[in-house]
Formats: C-alpha cells, sequence, structure tokens
C-alpha cells in the first residue's frame, strides 16, 4: 500500500513543480507546447505503472488527483505568476475572450446546446483517436491544454476583481467537473490496448473484466456535462456577471 501512496504524493509535487518550470522555459524560449507537455509527464509515468500493476481503478484516481492538482496549480500560477502568461498558454487568451463576451452579454455557446455540442463531439471525437493512438500520453497532453486554459479564464476573474468565494464557488463550472472527471476516466481506459502491445506481461495482472464500468462512468460524466450545461449555464452567467465589478 505503501508503493501506490508515495507516486501519488510524486506525482502531485512534480505537476505542481511543472508549473513554475514550464511557464519560465516556454515563455524563455517562445515554446508554447512545453507547458503542456511537462504538465502531462508526470501523470503519463504514473498510469502506466499503475496500470501495469493491474491497479485500473488506482490509475483512475490518480488521473482525477493530476486534475485536482492542475486545477489549483494553474489557476495560481497564472495568477500570481509575475510575467503576463497568455502568449504560452495554448487557446487561454481566445477561451478567456469568449467567456467574458458571454458573461457580459448573455450570448455565446456557452448556453446554446446547438452551439457547444458539436465542439464538444468533436474534441471528444480527438481525445479518443489521440487517446488510442498514443498509449493517452498526447490525451494527457491535450487534458493539460484544456485545463490550462480554462485555469487562464479563471484567474483572468480574479484579476477583474471578483471577489476569492466569487471565483471559488464559480470559476469552474459543475459542468467543466464532469468533463474532466469523464476525460481522466476514459483516458485510462484507452492507454490500455497500446500499452499492453508494448508490455504484453502487463497482460497477466491488468484484467479486462470491470473495464465496461469505467467506460459507462465516463459516459455518464460527458452527458451529465452536457446536460448540466445545457440546464445551468445561462443562470451562471448572470451570477458570474453581477459579481464582476
Amino acid at each position: 500500500m505503501r508503493r501506490p501512496r508515495n507516486d501519488l504524493i510524486v506525482l502531485v509535487l512534480s505537476t505542481v513543480a511543472s508549473y513554475p518550470l514550464g511557464l519560465w522555459l516556454a515563455l524563455s524560449t517562445h515554446q508554447s507546447w512545453l507547458l503542456p507537455v511537462l504538465n502531462a509527464l508526470p501523470a503519463a509515468i504514473v498510469l502506466a505503472r499503475r496500470l501495469l500493476e493491474g491497479s485500473r481503478g488506482a490509475a483512475v484516481r490518480a488521473m482525477l488527483w493530476w486534475a485536482l492538482t492542475l486545477a489549483l496549480a494553474a489557476t495560481i500560477a497564472f495568477l500570481w505568476w509575475p510575467r503576463p502568461v497568455g502568449t504560452v498558454v495554448l487557446n487561454g487568451p481566445a477561451y478567456k475572450a469568449e467567456m467574458f463576451r458571454w458573461i457580459a452579454t448573455g450570448r455565446g455557446a456557452e448556453g446554446n446546446i446547438g452551439q457547444f455540442l458539436p465542439t464538444h463531439l468533436v474534441h471528444l471525437g480527438a481525445f479518443i483517436v489521440v487517446g488510442l493512438g498514443t498509449g493517452s500520453i498526447g490525451a494527457l497532453v491535450l487534458g493539460a491544454v484544456l485545463m490550462n486554459y480554462m485555469a487562464y479564464y479563471v484567474a483572468a476573474l480574479a484579476r477583474a476583481g471578483m471577489t476569492p468565494w466569487g471565483v471559488l464557488l464559480l470559476g469552474w463550472q459543475p459542468w467543466a467537473i464532469a468533463r474532466i472527471a469523464a476525460f481522466c476516466t476514459l483516458g485510462v481506459v484507452l492507454a490500455e490496448p497500446l500499452l499492453l502491445i508494448a508490455f504484453p506481461a502487463g497482460r497477466e495482472r491488468l484484467r479486462p473484466t470491470g473495464r465496461g464500468a469505467y467506460v459507462v462512468a465516463a459516459m455518464s460524466g460527458i452527458l451529465a456535462d452536457w446536460f448540466l450545461k445545457a440546464l445551468l449555464a445561462p443562470a451562471w452567467g448572470r451570477w458570474l456577471h453581477s459579481l464582476l465589478p
């Protein structure tokens, strides 16, 4: 039992450390891709290790802890970094502008299922293809990109003068949390085929029994994302608007 706890501690600390290192390198070299790659590297190692030990559930838990660490560390790093970071947060400024426009006007894809669903389907399809094709290494990098541009927007709420409790309660929307949890779970399942081809000995430990339950859980989270977004986003935008100075 000690080893899984130890690698989880290393995962959290390494992910936190990837922000100062990644921001410094990305800003110094003007290479935006460095940040999400460094964010994803600890998760890829722990994911492969836990799956090869036959611990699918432990792998899912590790990825959920990784996502939580990304959310907290990225928001704090982007808020307090002494230099502007928008140039190295992929899609960060564009997503922030889209969200602030929605908050100000109530118009945009955020609360309109006819607009956001096609984009979500494209993202899901890309995640599945990249996950299967790379043993989820590429999917983890895509996940880090997603978490980073969402955290950039949340940090921007704080910079715009929203109270800390408002940022805490409303910055990370419940539908986004459902999506993140779903993608973490799905990413573990998508890693298995290529990982077991590369390391056939892992087949003795990682049995297919129970895999379907994780797929169902991931799909349920994705459906919850769509449902909650369509249901709550209009009111959520008004609440955010009322809290911005």
